[in-house]
């Protein structure tokens, strides 16, 4: 058997915020019960039973919180009869949105749970409110406290970058906020307009900073979050040390993971393949075959996302050569632009410099 991440979706939400373009839609407590049940049939009836150890584990969405502690347990244990889980030393994380539901944090350990990543987005109030986010900086401080008092001692906060009226100052309340509340792990995502939503319909009227704002801004996150012991090991993630996403790993290293819902995929045996957007597609078990995974392209492409970017020797026992010498001629010309830097072992990554412009680079490498 091999180690294996598995992500289930839940896709409900109590209202769509304007920048989301994930699948969700508004649950009751009925359709709860009645998605868990199906999902749980689910996970024990998977043709991969008993075939792959599940070392990670991610609730993800829409909102998780939102059926509650007791149905996210019966998932676990679902979880737990089909799939030979390490219970010391797996990831086990829960989605939650600081406010809204009512969670019982205890019972999410008890279950399992190890890892609670809070959707914070900005710890000031008035940008919370353009987001179309119901919680306020206060919730966030409350939330936490429940969850260190309940034993947790992983939470991840994300946060945007680059919202609509947000200021160099405004983000750095943010980030002090994050830090103060002692955030084992922190993401930042530069927000993107994706179409089909409410912000992109508004994309002419919102007050947005410019692209040379933005990049002032990302580069500001990253010297404060050195300044303060968090390592930048991913484009958009940084963690204090041994702190890492260890699920969210899986994808930037191109390994195996398996995922359960409406709109999630998978890869497994050297496959993609996918749940539709849709309920409907979700009960009557449709999947879609994505065809073949794990490219030296897609390696390359995944992995430079990762501080660490390409080395050598996991190129090498992964594909059983060397990086072929194309990549390394081009990198040559990148790091000159101060975009690479090439490894001692002769490997390469991006420079943070590199990062705020990574899907050139990639696109130049890959092209």
């Amino acid at each position: 058997m091999k180690d294996t991440g598995i992500y289930i979706h839940i896709p409900f939400c109590e209202r769509k915020c304007p920048y989301c373009d994930f699948f969700s839609k508004k649950g009751s407590p009925a359709l709860y019960d009645e998605y868990t049940d199906r999902m749980c049939e689910k996970v024990v009836t998977s043709p991969y039973k008993g075939k792959i150890i599940a070392d990670t584990l991610y609730f993800g969405g829409g909102t998780p919180g939102l059926i509650g502690a007791e149905r996210i347990a019966r998932l676990i244990g679902a979880v737990r009869q089909s799939f030979c889980i390490d219970t010391d030393n797996a990831e086990v994380t829960v989605e939650l949105n600081p406010g809204g539901e009512e969670m019982d944090f205890a019972l999410l350990k008890s279950a399992g749970v190890n890892r609670i990543s809070f959707g914070l987005q900005s710890a000031v109030d008035d940008e919370l409110k353009v987001l179309g986010r119901r919680h306020s900086r206060d919730d966030v401080i409350r939330c936490t406290d429940y969850a260190r008092k309940a034993g947790f001692e992983n939470i991840s906060l994300d946060l945007m970058i680059a919202v609509p009226g947000q200021t160099l100052e405004s983000l750095h309340e943010s980030v002090r906020f994050c830090i103060d509340q002692g955030a084992e792990h922190i993401s930042a995502y530069i927000l993107k307009i994706e179409e089909g939503t409410l912000f992109y319909r508004r994309k002419d009227s919102l007050s947005l900073p410019d692209d040379d704002e933005t990049a002032g801004m990302y580069e500001y996150l990253c010297k404060l979050m050195k300044e303060n012991g968090y390592e930048h090991y991913e484009i958009s993630n940084f963690c204090k040390s041994g702190h890492e996403g260890r699920h969210n790993l899986k994808y930037w290293h191109d390994e195996e993971y398996l995922g359960f819902g409406p709109a999630a995929h998978s890869f497994i045996d050297g496959r993609r393949f996918y749940c539709p957007r849709s309920f409907d597609s979700f009960y009557k078990d449709a999947i879609i075959d994505d065809g073949e995974g794990g490219s030296e392209e897609e390696y390359i492409m995944l992995g430079l996302r990762l501080a660490e970017g390409i080395v050598s020797s996991r190129f090498r026992e992964r594909f059983g050569y060397d990086i072929p010498q194309h990549y390394l001629r081009k990198c040559k010309a990148l790091s000159q632009a101060g975009l690479v830097h090439i490894l001692p072992d002769g490997g390469f990554a991006l420079t943070e410099k590199g990062f705020l412009v990574s899907n050139a680079v990639i696109a130049n490498l890959t092209e």
